[in-house]
């Protein structure tokens, strides 16, 4: 598959450059893409919800009532979970959602990612660009030119982390700036457009070829 490398107005600039098949060619696995974005997920979870059991309420431990005679079930203390205010049964205890899923797997999961994006012509490819000052302004007018611009959602991956452009891009709905180590099967398949800059897509190849 080729690209055409466009200029920040989104002109052609007459230069194609041909995708690698190890990466965007691969025939997807939906279990490893599943496993990934679940792991993505799952680490997001704080996990420190807690309600307490009958031993940690605060209340009185005397009996309310006799044990006999009264016509009701017998009842020895306020914290029993059958009263309001007593304890929960089998309630949430803080806890971590992560679980572990094999290197390999995770990176199958995103070259699979990769590889959908190839296939349901979702990618772009635009030359090195770079911003001065931190202007969202500026970042806006390179989307326009790339009409990219449309509400939908963007993510564009540079060679190495440039902070104007993240700042440019940070306050723009559905726009996300990323580098090629710090892809996720999540964030890949959540967008509607892989802005590719050409030393991000050069940083892409180098970092999977050299994971084989």
């Amino acid at each position: 598959m080729e690209l055409s490398v466009l200029t920040i107005k989104g002109e052609d600039t007459g230069r194609k450059v041909t995708l690698s098949d190890a990466i965007f060619g691969l025939e997807p696995n939906e279990h490893a893409m599943y496993l990934d974005v679940k792991l993505y997920l799952a680490n997001q979870r704080q996990g420190t919800h807690k309600s307490k059991e009958r031993a940690e309420i605060a209340r009185t431990t005397k009996k309310l009532k006799k044990q006999k005679g009264t016509g009701g079930a017998r009842a020895g203390s306020m914290k029993s979970p059958v009263f309001i205010g007593g304890g929960r049964v089998f309630g949430p205890k803080p806890r971590d959602y992560g679980f572990k899923v094999n290197k390999k797997t995770k990176q199958l999961a995103r070259l699979s990612a990769l590889s959908v994006l190839a296939r349901e012509n979702r990618l772009a490819l635009v030359e090195n660009f770079s911003i001065e000052t931190p202007r969202t302004k500026d970042f806006l007018n390179i989307l326009s030119g790339l009409k990219l611009n449309n509400g939908k959602k963007t993510l564009l991956v540079t060679g190495e982390a440039n902070k104007n452009v993240v700042l440019s891009a940070r306050n723009i709905q559905k726009v996300k700036v990323a580098t090629p180590v710090a892809l996720n099967t999540h964030d890949l398949l959540n967008t509607d457009t892989l802005l590719l800059s050409e030393d991000g897509l050069q940083a892409l190849n180098q970092l999977y070829t050299a994971a084989e």
